[in-house]
């Protein structure tokens, strides 16, 4: 007998059948709506469920679920899953840490790098014909300083790679500093802004980091700084980062996720000092391998009686 599996989100070729033939009958909800109207014969036979941190599953739809038993999240965040509503109920959530973190890594330093040497006007500028006249002087990044919320996994992989291929200066803000961090501890986001030339999130997101960046710590960051947001939207205050940047209060921002995704505010759309792209620093094919193959690890381990291997933390 199949093991029902709700998956909040698409999955990429190869990986449903892989699910299937481990002995999971697939059903898919990747909408608000589609999840709000589950076909109450199906609700009532879902043990298990994929989401993703930004999605996650309310106390409500687990209520909605009464044979519902594990809920994995595909990666490392799981804040918009009611935990200890599933607690209550007995329910097991894992999540994915370190699955993705080197992807997420290498798309911090490029977002830095195109948003510090206008990469993307310049390739719109050549591909209109105007190849002369943008040729313009632009910043380096060799040697300025880093600021990193959040001195995790992703974290400390992005000060590796700018401070060895960069020689830039690394600073960090945690709750605590970090025992033999080779990395400078500021006890404050506005003291670590003020320092930086470069203000990267990576932070988990959830209440106790809502709207951490807000517009006392971009003016510290100053009209030199950059702010490059790759953890979650909820993180930065997107009214005070659009302010800034329409005020020329920053020198800009790139950002990987925004609050309310998938939509935009308008006011950002308009911007030239603010590269976008539609959070996808953490996919890559290794990535979403990692991802996939941790997820199925912990249902499999699960359902025969085992540990799981990455529950979330108490």
């Amino acid at each position: 007998m199949t093991i029902a599996l709700l998956s909040h989100i698409e999955l990429d070729a190869g990986y449903p059948e892989r699910f299937e033939a481990a002995g999971y009958s697939l059903h898919f909800a990747t909408t608000p709506e589609q999840r709000a109207n589950i076909d109450p014969d199906i609700a009532r036979t879902l043990r298990a469920i994929l989401t993703i941190g930004t999605i996650g599953v309310s106390a409500a739809e687990i209520a909605a679920l009464p044979a519902l038993e594990i809920i994995c999240a595909q990666g490392v965040g799981f804040e918009h899953i009611d935990v200890a509503a599933a607690k209550q109920r007995g329910i097991l959530v894992t999540h994915g840490p370190g699955t993705n973190s080197s992807s997420v890594a290498d798309h911090t330093l490029a977002l830095m790098l195109a948003i510090t040497r206008r990469i993307p006007q310049f390739d719109a500028a050549v591909r209109a014909g105007e190849w002369k006249k943008t040729r313009w002087n632009v910043d380096g990044m060799a040697g300025k300083r880093l600021g990193i919320i959040g001195l995790g996994n992703i974290g400390a992989l992005i000060a590796r790679r700018a401070a060895g291929g960069f020689d830039m200066d690394v600073g960090y803000h945690n709750r605590r500093a970090q025992e033999n961090s080779p990395y400078q501890y500021f006890p404050g986001v506005t003291e670590l802004a003020a320092w930086a030339d470069y203000l990267v999130v990576a932070t988990p997101g959830g209440a106790h980091t809502t709207r951490l960046v807000n517009a006392q710590v971009l003016q510290a960051l100053g009209e030199n700084g950059y702010l490059i947001n790759i953890s979650r939207g909820s993180v930065v205050d997107s009214d005070a980062l659009i302010a800034s940047l329409q005020r020329r209060e920053i020198a800009g921002a790139a950002l990987d996720v925004v609050d309310g995704e998938p939509k935009v505010p308008a006011e950002m759309l308009t911007l030239d000092n603010l590269v976008l792209t539609p959070h996808v620093a953490g996919r890559s094919p290794e990535s979403v391998e990692n991802m996939m193959t941790l997820v199925q690890s912990n249902l499999d381990a699960f359902f025969s009686g085992q540990p799981v291997v990455t529950p979330v933390p108490e």
